[in-house]
């Protein structure tokens, strides 16, 4: 079989997985309910967050964004995957929440606002190194996320989108609503500036950022299920 006809045959063999999880929760099945969650939670936590930069906010739209998906859950007919359709919801939801703040707060933003860090992967940090290396790793992830956090809104967006989750040029123009040679434009920017930005301090930098605790995850998959009336 060549390629292009495996591709998509594991596309067509995705696109019907996600209609029978859909069906499953359309039927108020707990598990299936709590499976597109936990799938979905690190992705649209990340997206969330490389919108507002802020770890409870991105939480808070997430929930409310699982909230109006499994709301609207009947008109989901799978023309876009599963993941692509709650990341739009998700992402809809962070820019109206950055609207929202825009209108509210008139006054700048505190200079010496604190800085909210990400709880750290431990896959990133072996046992066995030594409290130099990991002090120097933990410097280097806060480099990478203040660099992103710093893109303006649009930039920033096009790059959690493409280099954090590693959408598609398609599926982030989808995703944004923007035209793919948007995407790039903006995309090119954004690397520019996050290149400049570690580039003044350290050099060339590749780490993985945004990392999403196991601790958060079960945590918003709880509050999720609760909301939905399964759990108390």
């Amino acid at each position: 079989m060549r390629r292009p006809a495996i591709e998509a045959a594991a596309i067509g063999a995705a696109e019907a997985g996600d209609m029978a999880l859909v069906r499953r929760a359309l039927a108020r099945d707990p598990d299936a309910c709590r499976a597109i969650i936990k799938t979905h939670n690190q992705r649209l936590y990340r997206i969330a967050r490389g919108v507002v930069r802020n770890d409870a906010e991105a939480e808070d739209i997430v929930q409310e964004a699982y909230m109006r998906a499994f709301a609207s859950l009947g008109v989901f007919r799978g023309e876009a995957s599963l993941s692509t359709w709650l990341s739009r919801i998700v992402i809809n939801e962070a820019l109206g929440r950055l609207r929202k703040r825009k209108r509210i707060v008139a006054m700048p933003e505190n200079p010496e606002a604190q800085i909210i860090r990400f709880p750290l992967n431990s896959t990133h940090l072996n046992p066995g190194d030594d409290p130099e290396r990991t002090m120097a790793q933990r410097q280097i992830l806060g480099l990478v996320e203040r660099a992103t956090d710093s893109l303006p809104d649009v930039y920033r967006s096009v790059f959690v989108a493409r280099v954090i989750e590693g959408l598609s040029i398609e599926e982030t123009a989808d995703l944004l609503g923007v035209r793919p040679e948007t995407v790039k434009t903006r995309l090119h920017r954004a690397r520019a500036l996050v290149r400049k930005a570690l580039d003044d301090e350290i050099g060339p930098v590749l780490l993985d950022a945004f990392p999403f605790a196991g601790r958060r995850c079960e945590r918003l998959t709880q509050a999720v299920m609760k909301r939905l009336g399964f759990e108390s």
